[in-house]
Order: structure tokens, then C-alpha cells, then sequence
């Protein structure tokens, strides 16, 4: 990760070099020259070198936003909007139905494209050739289901919906739990602690591609309508002039090779400013689940 490392001032300062300097910073394209860090909180992601990934993006931001660049990962969106409005961080990479719920307290900064669009769907899986005959969301009375987060739009709002719409209530089901990640999901369900369960469509695809087990030993029964991807969020209060070159450095990604290699690695092909109005299907979905926190 990038740190910046200085000299303690010395005699005979060479004024050339001292110019060079001076119009090297005014020219590079960065944060507000007081921005000297930039902590960008996330939950668990889903990639098998997750930590050295993690190094290798904080690095290419920090040289083209000449700030220092950290990732702080959380198991929970509850935990990271909690380090957001606390300011123990500047942005996050969140969810689309924390988003809605919490609009008035955040601004977008940016939405990932998958498959060339800002969408993705939740789906619905089962352990590949299980014995329990799970073909739909009606079919899950009397049986175990595993969410993902309490916050998150594929792994437990458009689950709401769905057992709504089949007439399944909780308390029909046998045991519901929270695995606390979209791959704890796949694996629960994998491992039949589960006889299903509510997943990212883009994180078990990534899963699959990836050869982990979590997705290979599964398969998908249902597929949601299209949804705005999880965006990349920051406090309502922040200046939007700070986050403006972030943005631009995100959506210059494509542009560059090393950019293109982070982008492979995410299973993503580049990033969009975005608009709020994006996020309308999960916001209709919001005000007819009941607790959902997102009244009309």
C-alpha cells in the first residue's frame, strides 16, 4: 500500500529541484492537497488472494490520487456504514438496499459495470444433486435457508419479496440463519447446512469462474429481475470536489493496464458515476417489505 516517506528538511535546498517539485504536484491529478488519506471500507470480498488484491488496488489509487489509500474490510454492512457516518472512513463500497435506506445520509460516488451494464440479479440456489427437491421458493416450507446479510438487497430484500409473494412466512420455514457473506452463503449451502439459499448473482458467478467449491457444488433454480449493482457510497457531508478525482480515476480504469488487470481480477469491466434513480427497483421493493426501514 502506498505510504509516503519524507526527509527531514536540510540545508541547501537546491531551488530547481525545489520548482520541479512544486510543479509536479500542482500538475498531478489528485485529492485536495490536505487529503493525505483515503479509507475506502468494504465487506469480505469474495476473491481467494483477497488481502494482496486489496494491496495491489490501494496502491494504483494511491499513486493517481497521490494520497495514501486503505482498505478497511468489515463482515457486516451494518459495520461499515457505522465506520462511515462515524468518519472513520471517507467512502464505502456497500449495497444497494443500504443505499436506499440510507439515502439521505450518503452521496454515490460510483456503480461497477458487470457485463458491460451497472446491473446484476440475485439468484437462488441449491446443493448440486441434493436429495431435498427445492425448485422454488414455494418448496422451502418446513426447510432450512440461508440469507447473507441483514443489509443486503440479493441476500435478504428480494428474498422477502419472493417468500411474500409464495406465501411463505418464517415461520413456516424450519431455520433460517445469516452467514454474513455472500460466500458464506454459497458455502453453507454447498455443505447442506442449507437447503438454500439468497446470493449475489455476480459474486457466484465470480465464485464459479474462480473454481471455488461454494459455487461448483451448487446451482442456481431462480434468477431476480435486474437490479442496480452494489455502488461505491461517501457521507453526505463530504465535499464532492474530493471525491470527484476518485471518481474520475475509477472510471479512467479501462484505460490503463494495470487498471484492466484490477478490473479482471474484480470480474468487472469499469465503473460509472451512476444516479440515484438507478436504485428505484430496490426502493419499490423496500416500501413493500415490511421492516425494510424505507417508507414511500
Amino acid at each position: 500500500m502506498y505510504v509516503t516517506k519524507t526527509k527531514p528538511p536540510g540545508r541547501g535546498v537546491n531551488r530547481r529541484n525545489l520548482l520541479k517539485g512544486t510543479a509536479a504536484l500542482v500538475a498531478a491529478p489528485r485529492m485536495a492537497v490536505a487529503q493525505e488519506r483515503l479509507r475506502i471500507g468494504l465487506t469480505a470480498v469474495i476473491l481467494a488472494d483477497q488481502a494482496a488484491f486489496l494491496a495491489r488496488w490501494a496502491d494504483y489509487l494511491s499513486q493517481r490520487l497521490a494520497a495514501r489509500v486503505n482498505f478497511m474490510s468489515r463482515d457486516q454492512y451494518q459495520a461499515v456504514h457505522e465506520l462511515l457516518s462515524n468518519g472513520q472512513i471517507e467512502a464505502a463500497w456497500t449495497c444497494g438496499y443500504p443505499y436506499v435506506r440510507f439515502q439521505p445520509q450518503l452521496q454515490l460516488l460510483a456503480v461497477p459495470l458487470y457485463k458491460g451494464q451497472p446491473v446484476y440479479q440475485s439468484y437462488l440456489i441449491r446443493p448440486l444433486g441434493g436429495e431435498v427437491a427445492v425448485r422454488g421458493w414455494a418448496d422451502m416450507a418446513g426447510k432450512v435457508f440461508a440469507y447473507s446479510d441483514p443489509l443486503s438487497n440479493s441476500g435478504w430484500l428480494v428474498a422477502q419479496g419472493e417468500f411474500a409473494s409464495a406465501g411463505i412466512a418464517q415461520k413456516d420455514l424450519k431455520r433460517s440463519f445469516f452467514a454474513h457473506g455472500h460466500r458464506n452463503v454459497a458455502e453453507a449451502v454447498a455443505s447442506r447446512l442449507a437447503d438454500a439459499g439468497s446470493i449475489d448473482g455476480y459474486v457466484w458467478e465470480t465464485m464459479r469462474l474462480q473454481g471455488m467449491p461454494g459455487a461448483l457444488q451448487t446451482e442456481v433454480i431462480w434468477k431476480s429481475r435486474l437490479h442496480a449493482f452494489p455502488p461505491l457510497v461517501a457521507a453526505a457531508g463530504t465535499d464532492p470536489a474530493r471525491l470527484e478525482v476518485l471518481r474520475r480515476v475509477l472510471i479512467g480504469m479501462p484505460n490503463d493496464e494495470v487498471g484492466r488487470m484490477l478490473l479482471k481480477s474484480l470480474n468487472l469491466d469499469g465503473f460509472i458515476a451512476g444516479q440515484p434513480s438507478m436504485f428505484d427497483s430496490i426502493r419499490q421493493l423496500a416500501r413493500s417489505v415490511p421492516g425494510s426501514g424505507v417508507v414511500a
